[in-house]
């Protein structure tokens, strides 16, 4: 079978491996969509830790193809989506419930083999089921969705919240759709990019700001901006220092700021603690996808978070490597993978 090796920092290859063998607890999956992540480029500059050679891919659904021996409840010809995120269970962390910070922790796609190739094993315990009248490319945004329900969550956003995003990506995207889901009355998404802007207001922003004239904190939070004060959340999902930076500036006094976005690893942003003491700001940082994964599987299937017009390319694996070695093109919000596809 086919595979997107990262064989080491700055080479990534399609290659020809050994199609994978389920142990006990394993299901081998058929690979439909995989979805290339902010963090597949991180893994590939070296900017985020992982462990080479290594198959990369950790948003991707399939159908299951054989099971191991100690399977129960799948079967063969279903659609999974599989949460790439394995926690060990035993560690200090897991035992207070804080599963995403495992001491132990494994991702499919990052320490072990992911979905960028034709078939991928995913334990049992983390594949959850989607209908088989589901677009194919529709699962592989369950892991992006889980994430961002768990940065929703910790921003507690309540009817009526007014909300600032901040970033055009798919995590943007899709955290203006789940904003809106819980109640918010106001959200704001701020990206440079026309196309994104526009497409964010189509589904589910009230408004959208261009950063790109630099008066994003007096445009939205000044006196005559769109929400004089500041907003009530800020959500960081651009994993970009000068956002990182800027979003305790357009909280409210009492606000809350959520940092979701991946910065590359070494890289430092300032802050001024006078003005967050005085301000009272909150900032939390939201990392993976603790017990969400179900959640966004339950939304995706049922149509409720729409991510049709979110794919702008698909691409057969023999384009895997450019795509991954390279930014993403103006405009663009997702690349999905599909190992199915000619070229």
């Amino acid at each position: 079978m086919k595979a997107g090796r990262l064989e080491a920092i700055g080479e990534f290859f399609v290659r020809t491996v050994e199609k994978p063998e389920p142990g006990p607890d394993d299901l081998l999956v058929r690979i439909e969509a995989a979805g290339i992540c902010g963090t597949d480029r991180h893994l590939f500059h070296g900017e985020f830790p992982c462990r080479p050679p290594v198959t990369l891919g950790h948003e991707f659904s399939g159908i299951v193809e054989a099971v191991g021996k100690a399977v129960i409840d799948v079967r063969p010809g279903m659609r999974i989506t599989g949460d790439p995120n394995i926690h060990c269970g035993r560690c200090a962390q897991c035992r207070r419930g804080r599963v995403n910070l495992c001491e132990n922790l494994q991702a499919i796609g990052i320490h072990r083999d992911g979905g960028f190739a034709d078939y991928v094993l995913v334990p049992q315990k983390q594949a959850y089921q989607l209908p088989l009248s589901l677009p194919p490319e529709h699962g592989a945004f369950c892991e992006p969705l889980a994430c961002c329900l768990h940065g929703t969550d910790m921003a507690g956003i309540k009817p009526g919240s007014t909300v600032v995003v901040l970033g055009g990506g798919v995590i943007g995207m899709l955290v203006v759709q789940l904003a809106r889901l819980a109640g918010a009355t106001t959200v704001i998404l701020v990206t440079r990019q026309a196309v994104r802007r526009k497409l964010a207001e189509e589904i589910g922003a009230t408004h959208s700001f261009d950063p790109g004239n630099g008066t994003t904190i007096e445009g939205i939070a000044g006196k005559a901006g769109l929400l004089p004060g500041g907003a009530d959340v800020v959500i960081e999902c651009a994993g970009v220092a000068e956002t990182v930076t800027e979003a305790p500036k357009l909280a409210r006094n009492g606000g809350t700021v959520v940092i979701l976005g991946v910065l590359p690893q070494g890289q430092t942003v300032e802050f001024e603690p006078f003005d967050l003491l005085f301000r009272e700001v909150k900032i939390l940082t939201s990392f993976l996808n603790p017990f969400t994964h179900g959640r966004a599987a339950a939304l995706i299937a049922s149509g409720t978070i729409k991510v049709d017009r979110l794919i702008s390319r698909r691409i057969g694996l023999d384009d895997l490597p450019d795509a991954v070695a390279n930014p993403p093109r103006p405009g663009e919000v997702k690349v999905l993978v599909m190992p199915g596809l000619k070229t």
